[in-house]
């Protein structure tokens, strides 16, 4: 077996961080201690969930624009930063941003050089479209020393063009960050899995490539979460357990994560990204704000 050439150990992480301005400081400060633990167990890509420093339901605008921050420049983005620094390690996390007076539900990639780039959320769930911008910034794929990373939040999992254009600008992992939240029953199946694990699962196995997605847990004003966080391998399956509904939780995967490149495909003739019908339907789905890399 050939040594790996870029070996990555992936941490989600599966927390309860609770809306108030009288939270914010509990929440960054949780999201530092579990992130310290995962980093203990040797993780060196650690992922949080969306939002994972405010909290989800907002009363109004006005309550999340008392929850928003700057980025890069604000408390949550600089701790994350430090702490990034100090481990020598990559950080996914979300946060509530302020740009002017625009707010929008931001993801953020930061590593031992510091800030390396963020998403904002495209597509918005329910009552964020009260209070959020949609994401004006497309679907950035980041360059690293260990791969090429890719985020999303929550609801655009539920769109398959995202981590499609992820995956076509050769992205090596897809970090989800996410509140999963309970909609009408039934919500899990026999084996405990929700509607968004697999979507996740099947996201992996059609693009070929991995996903790491943190969910919450939790009850606040009246919102349920529904945890079940996962890391899935190129072949979709979960590379160890999904987490439970309702537990604080950190999963690890030890991965090459550059090996999703060149992942097997089932048999000699068949090829998920060479056998798409380009010619039919674009290679990028007409997407153009970033190039497509070779995988």
């Amino acid at each position: 077996m050939s040594e790996p050439t870029s070996p990555v150990r992936v941490a989600v992480v599966q927390f309860d961080p609770q809306v108030g301005i009288s939270n914010r400081e509990t929440n960054l400060h949780r999201s530092l201690a579990l992130a310290h633990k995962a980093v203990d167990d040797g993780a060196n890509l650690v992922v949080l969930p969306e939002l994972s420093n405010t909290g989800y339901f907002f009363n109004n605008r006005q309550d999340a624009f008392e929850h928003a921050e700057s980025v890069p420049d604000g408390q949550s983005v600089q701790a994350w930063m430090d702490f990034a620094r100090q481990h020598q390690i990559y950080l996914v996390a979300g946060l509530t941003e302020r740009d002017g007076m625009r707010l929008f539900n931001t993801g953020v990639l930061v590593g031992p050089d510091g800030f390396i780039g963020k998403y904002r959320k495209a597509h918005l769930w329910n009552l964020e479209k009260l209070w959020f911008t949609p994401g004006d910034l497309g679907f950035p794929v980041f360059e690293t020393p260990i791969g090429r990373i890719g985020l999303l939040i929550c609801w655009d999992i539920w769109f398959p063009e995202v981590p499609r254009i992820l995956s076509q600008q050769g992205a090596d992992i897809i970090c989800s960050l996410n509140n999963w939240v309970w909609t009408p029953p039934p919500l899990f199946d026999d084996a405990g899995k929700c509607m968004a694990s697999y979507l996740t699962m099947t996201a992996a196995h059609v693009n070929n490539v991995f996903i790491a997605a943190a969910s919450r847990i939790g009850e606040e004003r009246g919102a349920r979460y529904l945890g079940c966080s996962l890391i899935a391998g190129t072949n979709g399956w979960p590379i160890g357990a999904v987490a439970s509904a309702d537990q604080q939780e950190i999963l690890l995967a030890d991965i090459d994560l550059t090996s999703s490149r060149s992942a097997a495909i089932w048999n000699n003739l068949n090829d998920l990204h060479r056998d798409r019908r380009a010619d039919l339907y674009d290679q990028m789905l007409g997407y153009t704000q970033h190039p497509s890399l070779p995988r």
